[in-house]
Parts: structure tokens; C-alpha cells; sequence
């Protein structure tokens, strides 16, 4: 099967019952993409923490590496649950996607925009090393890149991870989700390739509402997943 039409959002499956927890996920959406699997050009980044245990069983799946892109929310000052926008960064490339419906909303000033960018930037970098344990990040001209999170709400993170791996001129971004909004995965039609998204519930309420299981995974467990499917076979693939 070939890659979706470019722009094209999928919904591949009208189903309701909740998944498991994001590793059963990960099984559901690797069915989907399996046009993707053994190309030696595709890589798998998922946006942790919830993303990497969605991400493992389909990068094993597709026999792609598995990495990291940290995507950091800035939250709108007073109200941290909030998203005035986000940045996302994978080695020295680092974008900043803003809401500025959001910001006017809550009289934001850019220069609260930028407190919570530089202040949020640290936080990427050391979640970032500590993910990757030393790993250089992965090199993406050329690849195709598989964007994975376990769901999209508003999008806003996601865009922003979709514009840092722009900036490294891949051949292709496919944004991978098990569940999201329809305004979410609008969104990221609009910037991404492709985005596939197994279920978009109506109403949309939140992205748990998809999972049985919705504990967040620990830091322990992400760098497990990792070091299990980014080792050798991102070696080998020059990642």
C-alpha cells in the first residue's frame, strides 16, 4: 500500500473501546503504517514521556529506530495547564510554535513569550540528554520521519515538533497518533505530510479518554524503551 495523498488526515478506524494503555496502542496504529515497514529511510521520534511507549511496538514493527524529539508546552503565566504555545527541539535545532489566540486572549506579552521559552529551553536540553544518554541526535535529511505521540489534543506541541524536523530537511513527515481531535489533526494536516490518527472521538474531551490505562510512563521506563529500539538498529541505519 503507498503512502497516503500528501495533506491527507486519515481516520483509519471509527472504534470505541478504549485501548489497554499506549503500548496496545502502538500495536493498533503499527497496523496502519505498515507501508512504511523495512524502508531504510524511515525513523520513528516520538515526543516523550507519553509518546515513546506508543512509538516502541511500531518502530519493532516497522524495524525503524526509535528516538527522542522533546517538545517543551509554555504555559500562559499564572496558568501553567494553559498552552500559549511550545517549543521542540532535537540537537542544536530548536523551534518555538505560538498560540496567538491564546496569548491575546490572556494579555500575554511577547516578552513573557520569551521568559517561558528560555526558561522551558533548559528543561528540553536536560530531558533531551537524559533520554539519550550521550546518543547524537539523529541525523534526518533525507528520511522519512514518523512524528508519534499518544494523541492530539490542540496540536500545538506536535506542530511545533513537525517544524523542528523541517528544519533538517527530511523527505517526508508522517505525524502517528491512536487517538486525537478533529481541530487537532486539522491542524497538523496543514504542516505535516501526512497525519494518520486511529480514532477521533465525538466529543473530543481529552486525549485519556482514549486508554484504559493512562499512568504517565517514569523517566526509567522511557530510557528502557529506548535503549531497547534505538541501539543497534539505529546504528544501522546511520541514525
Amino acid at each position: 500500500m503507498p503512502p497516503p495523498a500528501s495533506g491527507c488526515t486519515v481516520d483509519v478506524s471509527a472504534g470505541s473501546a478504549p485501548f489497554a494503555d499506549r503500548a496496545a496502542a502502538g500495536v493498533v496504529l503499527s497496523h496502519h503504517l505498515t507501508a512504511y515497514e523495512d524502508d531504510p529511510r524511515v525513523v520513528v521520534l516520538a515526543l516523550p514521556r507519553g509518546g515513546v511507549p506508543v512509538a516502541a511496538p511500531l518502530a519493532a514493527r516497522l524495524g525503524a529506530p526509535l528516538d527522542v524529539l522533546v517538545v517543551r508546552k509554555l504555559g500562559v503565566p499564572g496558568h501553567p495547564e494553559v498552552a500559549m504555545g511550545a517549543i521542540a527541539g532535537i540537537g542544536a535545532t530548536v523551534e518555538l510554535v505560538h498560540e496567538e489566540r491564546v496569548r491575546a486572549r490572556a494579555h500575554v506579552t511577547l516578552d513573557d513569550l520569551d521568559r517561558a521559552r528560555r526558561r522551558e529551553l533548559v528543561e528540553l536540553h536536560r530531558r533531551e540528554a537524559a533520554y539519550r544518554g550521550g546518543r547524537p541526535a539523529p541525523r534526518l535529511a533525507g528520511r522519512v520521519v514518523l512524528l508519534v505521540d499518544d494523541g492530539l489534543a490542540t496540536g500545538a506541541t506536535m506542530r511545533a515538533a513537525v517544524a523542528a524536523v523541517r528544519g533538517l530537511a527530511p523527505a517526508r513527515v508522517v505525524v502517528a497518533v491512536p487517538v486525537g481531535s478533529d481541530g487537532g489533526c486539522a491542524a497538523l494536516a496543514r504542516v505535516a505530510d501526512d497525519v494518520v490518527c486511529v480514532r477521533r472521538p465525538a466529543p473530543f474531551r481529552a486525549v485519556g479518554q482514549a486508554y484504559a490505562d493512562f499512568d504517565p510512563p517514569s523517566d526509567d521506563e522511557v530510557r528502557a524503551l529506548l535503549a531497547r529500539g534505538g541501539g543497534a538498529g539505529a546504528t544501522d541505519r546511520g541514525v
